[in-house]
């Protein structure tokens, strides 16, 4: 495999189509290596438009999500990110690239310690990979000015709108199959909290998030 043909197409024929034009997204995208952290056993599905399969029944995020989150919440160089979610690391480091510091929240061991090795190898030394069940998130750690959670839940808990800066953003894939949407919510005030859902995906469940209850009253 040409991985530099198969890098300009993924970015070209995938993520350029999805209203991904952020110039410095898409330079990006081509310096961090999104091989390097992809697993084994799943290499030459590194640039392909699917999510890839992750110890524990978990998944990477396809390509244009990744892309489009990144893109769309437009991170900046002075800020704090928590992530839910760290998966290999990948979505770490392209967050660490944009930001002052991130903190990575993953529940499984295996995973983080191999996040963890993925970063260093990288080069990345601003992203720290933490073991944790990621619905309890950082409150320690906050206020933060961007939190993302990659991967989908049923619906966002207050505790971690809680922990976003005035002005902060927080950035989710929402809903049930077969239909999810992008939202993100921006802080407005202590009490206040504005949200768009400009995009529809479908991604992977986050663990041990809550499901709103399904009974129905007659």
């Amino acid at each position: 495999m040409n991985l530099e043909q198969a890098r300009f197409n993924m970015i070209e024929q995938q993520i350029r189509p999805w209203n991904v034009l952020d110039a410095q997204v898409l330079h990006l995208l081509g310096v961090v290596k999104r091989e390097d952290f992809v697993p084994i056993a799943h290499k030459a599905l590194a640039f392909v438009d699917m999510e890839i399969p992750l110890d524990g029944g978990q998944t990477m995020l396809a390509p244009r999500v990744e892309a489009r989150l990144l893109q769309d919440l437009a991170v900046q160089k002075h800020e704090k990110v928590l992530e839910i979610g760290t998966g290999t690391g990948y979505m770490a480091a392209l967050l660490a690239h944009r930001a002052q510091r991130v903190i990575s929240l993953e529940i499984n061991p295996t995973l983080a310690a191999s996040a963890r090795a993925n970063l260093q190898r990288a080069g990345i030394h601003n992203a720290e990979v933490r073991v944790t069940d990621g619905a309890l998130g950082a409150p320690a750690e906050a206020p933060f000015d961007v939190i993302l959670l990659s991967g989908s839940v049923a619906e966002v808990p207050h505790g971690l709108l809680a922990c976003l800066k005035l002005g902060g953003r927080l950035a989710a894939i929402v809903g049930d199959e077969p239909m999810m949407r992008a939202t993100f919510v921006t802080r407005a005030s202590d009490t206040e909290y504005t949200s768009v859902q400009p995009w529809d995906t479908v991604a992977q469940r986050l663990q041990n998030f809550p499901q709103p209850s399904r009974f129905t009253f007659t």
